[in-house]
């Protein structure tokens, strides 16, 4: 039960930690936003490098060994590239684009990666209580200027803010349905756990590949070299000391 409690704890803290924190952001206006969220996002970096290289496989390769645990996180990079192509996954970009007909489209895709994000939680508690900690602190890292972004989408769908911040808040609940989960079915077959955790590295592994990193180096993230490079170390310290 404790374990439970605290899974759920650290998946409000992952998830709408990052809301909270973004929902502020969007209230700045558009200047100032965009000088604080691509430094978010360097940060995000190191944290969810950090995260998947240090902490999560690691743990999987002492059950797995290191060839399987490998082979299962390029398994969910794959995975997660097809669930992208047939659109049930969805990370909005930080530049904010989109449409009238991205808004159902985005919420979806929140939801579902929410859910990811509270099961990837919960299971990494149930390995130990530090490694919870800082994959809920990766989550939240990430959460912050992905959360920004579709806020933006939503605005420009015609979401009023009100509504976009309550329907944004809904699909954070699904992060603590997939922590819930997580726990009950990872207690009852726990040798799924190490599986679990090398899934965890593929999804951090993939949203900096795919949204994060392509975004600095084309400049749509608009921070000095030299500042990035020191808020993705900072990141990565950030887990390292935890």
């Amino acid at each position: 039960m404790s374990r439970l409690v605290l899974a759920l704890a650290l998946s409000l803290l992952g998830g709408f930690g990052g809301l909270g924190v973004a929902s502020l952001l969007v209230l700045l206006d558009e200047r100032r936003r965009a000088r604080i969220v691509p430094g978010l996002v360097s940060y995000a970096v190191g944290a969810l490098l950090a995260v998947a290289l240090l902490d999560l496989l690691p743990q999987a390769s002492d059950t797995l060994g290191v060839r399987r645990a490998l082979a299962a996180t390029l398994a969910g990079i794959v995975a997660f590239f097809v669930l992208e192509k047939v659109a049930l996954w969805r990370h909005a970009g930080v530049d904010g684009s989109g449409g009238w007909s991205t808004g159902p489209l985005v919420l979806i895709g929140d939801a579902a990666h929410n859910f990811m994000d509270g099961a990837l939680i919960g299971a990494s508690v149930l390995v130990s209580t530090s490694l919870g900690v800082t994959t809920a602190i990766a989550v939240l890292a990430h959460e912050i200027p992905h959360e920004v972004g579709d806020f933006a989408i939503l605005l420009h769908a015609g979401f009023g803010t009100r509504r976009a911040l309550l329907f944004n808040a809904l699909s954070e609940c699904a992060g603590l349905a997939g922590a819930f989960l997580a726990v009950v079915a990872l207690y009852r077959v726990p040798t799924l756990s190490p599986y679990f955790l090398a899934l965890a590295a593929a999804s951090f592994i993939y949203v900096v590949m795919t949204d994060l990193l392509p975004d600095m180096h084309r400049g749509v993230v608009r921070v000095g070299a030299v500042w990035q490079v020191a808020l993705l170390l900072a990141g990565i310290l950030t887990v390292a000391i935890l």
